[in-house]
């Protein structure tokens, strides 16, 4: 057990590391500025009126690259179905004709506000019918001149949190808010380090990762059966990339779409190369739809009655027992339910593992050099 909302199975092989638990304790004792944000105690940069003022349309349209975005995408489309505004996420440079022509509250993101493709996307989209605001260091930037010009409001982005971590500031909270989520009830790093059973699987969660890199197993497959959960894990793809990536170290996290990849890439998974270890994850739905018993041949009787969780839970057991037959390293996240709070303790699991994994390589997760080199060269290319 992770938490009362997450049933959680950890890597079979148990690892010991002091140092890793070390780490954990200097971590939550310094209060860390990232940590801050994962606390009931952050205050956010917004208030009530604020909200009502933003709140006055149905019509939201995100801009923002990476860490920007990918946090509000995947809340939103965890939450797709109980969420009644309208949702856009421009994170990418696309073509005019491409954008919808309603009438729209714009929030633009961007923690330099310098972002080139943040800054094309909303010469194109900004219009005088539209309402703008904006999220951003609180430093002249070009988001910040861009503000200005239109009389539109600033929201400061914390220098300290930068973007993959910021789904729990004000970057991932405000859309929340805008959803109709109360973003108090994500924040559950407080009561969550209090747990003796999670700090204990996440200790042992890292130190097994650990081990797994030394013995050159450097895929984390993420083998995922919710397809509301597939931009949580692009949000974690970035996290463990742009992370851990740096001085010839790293994990690659793959996504593995189920039960659509048994019929792909399931075979490689179970017989080919060894430099893999795994994540299963999947929501156990209280509601889902029933199958048509009239249109069942006797050959299937056993399909008769059954819902598609019934029948996806059922394809995720029984991969987990083929997993354990062929001596294949996993763990297990089974979500009991779907509710802010159970995705802000998997948030905060994620960022920790994360930092944690950091430490432990010696690299420093809260940079991305390399990617900054692309940007001055990129810079370079259109002077």
């Amino acid at each position: 057990m992770l938490t009362s909302g997450i049933n959680f199975l950890n890597f079979k092989k148990k690892i010991k590391d002091k140092k890793i638990k070390k780490d954990l304790i200097d971590l939550i004792n310094k209060n860390s500025p990232i940590i801050q944000s994962l606390s009931k105690n952050y205050k956010d940069k917004f208030n009530k009126s604020f909200l009502n003022k933003i709140k006055k349309n149905k019509n939201y349209r995100l801009l923002g690259m990476g860490g920007s975005t990918l946090g509000s995408q995947a809340i939103y489309q965890f939450f797709e179905n109980t969420v009644k505004n309208n949702f856009e996420f421009i994170d990418n440079l696309q073509s005019k004709k491409n954008f919808n022509k309603k009438k729209y509250t714009n929030l633009i993101i961007s923690k330099s506000g310098n972002t080139i493709e943040t800054i094309v996307n909303a010469n194109i989209l900004i219009k005088k019918k539209d309402a703008n605001f904006f999220i951003t260091e609180n430093k002249k930037n070009y988001l910040h001149l861009l503000a200005k010009q239109l009389k539109a409001d600033v929201i400061e982005h914390n220098n300290f949190i930068g973007g993959r971590y910021s789904v729990l500031s004000e970057v991932g909270m405000l859309p929340a808010e805008l959803m109709g989520l109360k973003s108090k009830n994500f924040r559950q790093f407080n009561s969550l380090v209090k747990s003796k059973k999670f700090i204990n699987n996440l200790i042992n969660n890292v130190a097994s990762t650990i081990y797994f890199i030394k013995k050159r197993k450097f895929n984390s497959v993420i083998i995922n059966y919710d397809e509301r959960s597939e931009n949580l894990f692009k949000w974690y793809q970035q996290l463990i990339s742009e992370s851990l990536g740096k001085n010839n170290k790293g994990l690659l996290p793959i996504v593995s779409t189920m039960p659509k990849d048994n019929h792909s890439v399931m075979q490689l998974y179970l017989d080919g190369f060894k430099n893999n270890f795994y994540t299963f994850f999947i929501v156990r739905e209280k509601s889902s739809e029933k199958i048509d018993n009239k249109n069942i041949l006797k050959s299937h009787n056993f399909l008769k009655n059954k819902k598609i969780s019934d029948i996806v839970y059922a394809q995720k057991k029984a991969t987990e027992t083929v997993f354990k037959k062929k001596n294949l390293p996993f763990r297990s996240f089974e979500i009991r339910e779907r509710n802010e709070k159970t995705l802000g303790e998997l948030f905060c699991f994620f960022i920790l593992e994360t930092i944690l994994l950091g430490r432990s390589l010696n690299v420093d997760p809260f940079d991305q050099p390399a990617v900054e080199l692309i940007k001055k060269e990129t810079k370079k290319n259109l002077v």
